[in-house]
């Protein structure tokens, strides 16, 4: 066995059949030194050469750093805040006036900042800013939930509609409509679902640009939103993520949109007023007709026509010969006057003949 030393030497060891602690025992030490490297530690093969250069063979990758003047990407927030910021840039945004009639498919709130619309049907949303955002400015859309107990939630689409829709991202509640530039992320912190689209300045001889927004679920679809109301927050952000505006607005997607706008708004306008809105009613049946009172007869006509009979059960033989006393002398007492009136009584004032005679013999 041939070894190869420092200083080029070949050091012949021995063949045996010995253990491994006694072929080390008989490595000269010149070996020995040029098996471990400066530091104490293992190089990369037992067996060095000193003529290899281990850096040329083994070089170290660069080392990579960012760019100095470029700004870090700020983190999403867990629980997006909900209020206004106009910004510098003055961003706001405004809908147009649909009225409340049966026929439209969108329509917004003043009074409630709330948007009604159909499903998959368009939105329209008119962006406005006072001052040119920056190169690469981008708008973002996100849904959140209203209230508290359901703000750490994201905003899914349901199973249903999730089923039957094709598209990559069908899983995103909100779309952006007529745009091949949009782009649809979700965040792998919070995982909640955003679509961005790249702000484009407004056209000549306009003052604003128009924003297509389509909401895939109903608000009361289960599995999804389920009756929960969510907020859209629309933002203008710079190409480093900065949020630069924000504007924060209610929807309800649903069947009736001009109706049930029409309906919140009057149950608004009755809790201001201190009235508690009523539920309808149905209309009360009319009163049953009185039926006209019973006419009395005479005496003798009722105790004729009353024939009916009754049977009492009595308890107790002694309970049963009072009441059968008090029932015989009713009877009696029937059966008299009843003679009376057809027989008549003696007249009183009236005497007898034979009383007559007797005063005329005295």
């Amino acid at each position: 066995m041939d070894v190869v030393g420092v200083d080029d030497e070949v050091l012949s060891l021995p063949l045996r059949q010995d253990s491994f602690q006694a072929l080390w025992d008989n490595v000269p030490p010149p070996l020995l030194e040029c098996m471990y490297t400066e530091g104490g530690s293992w190089p990369f093969d037992l067996i060095v050469d000193s003529s290899i250069n281990v850096e040329e063979l083994f070089p170290e990758p660069p080392a990579v750093y960012p760019p100095p003047d470029t700004p870090p990407t700020p983190a999403a927030p867990t629980v997006p805040t909900t209020s206004d910021y106009a910004g510098e840039y003055g961003f706001h945004i405004r809908f147009q006036n649909s009225g409340t009639a049966k026929s439209v498919t969108s329509t917004y709130s003043v009074s409630l900042n709330k948007l009604f619309c159909q499903l998959a049907k368009t939105c329209p949303v008119e962006v406005l800013v006072e001052g040119a955002p920056p190169p690469g400015a981008i708008l973002r859309a996100t849904a959140v939930y209203k209230k508290t107990e359901h703000v750490a939630d994201v905003v899914r689409r349901c199973p249903h509609h999730l089923k039957e829709d094709v598209v990559e991202h069908r899983s995103h509640l909100i779309r952006v409509e007529g745009s091949q530039r949009a782009q649809y992320m979700e965040d792998p912190n919070t995982m909640r679902q955003s679509v961005t689209l790249p702000y484009e300045p407004p056209q000549l001889g306009s003052g604003h640009t128009t924003l297509l927004l389509n909401f895939m679920c109903n608000s009361s679809c289960m599995g999804g939103m389920n009756r929960r109301a969510i907020l859209t927050i629309l933002t203008l952000e710079s190409s480093e993520g900065q949020v630069l505006g924000r504007r924060c607005f209610e929807v309800r997607v649903c069947a009736c949109p001009g109706r049930d706008r029409k309906t919140e708004e009057g149950n608004v306008e009755k809790k201001t007023e201190g009235t508690k809105p009523t539920k309808k009613r149905k209309t009360p049946p009319p009163p049953a007709p009185v039926a006209p009172p019973k006419r009395i007869l005479p005496t003798s006509s009722a105790e004729e026509e009353d024939k009916e009979v009754f049977v009492l059960q009595v308890v107790g033989r002694k309970r049963y010969e009072v009441l059968k006393q008090i029932n015989d002398a009713l009877a009696l007492q029937e059966k008299v006057k009843v003679k009376q009136e057809v027989h008549g009584g003696p007249s009183r004032g009236k005497r007898r003949l034979g009383d007559r005679t007797d005063e005329g013999t005295d």
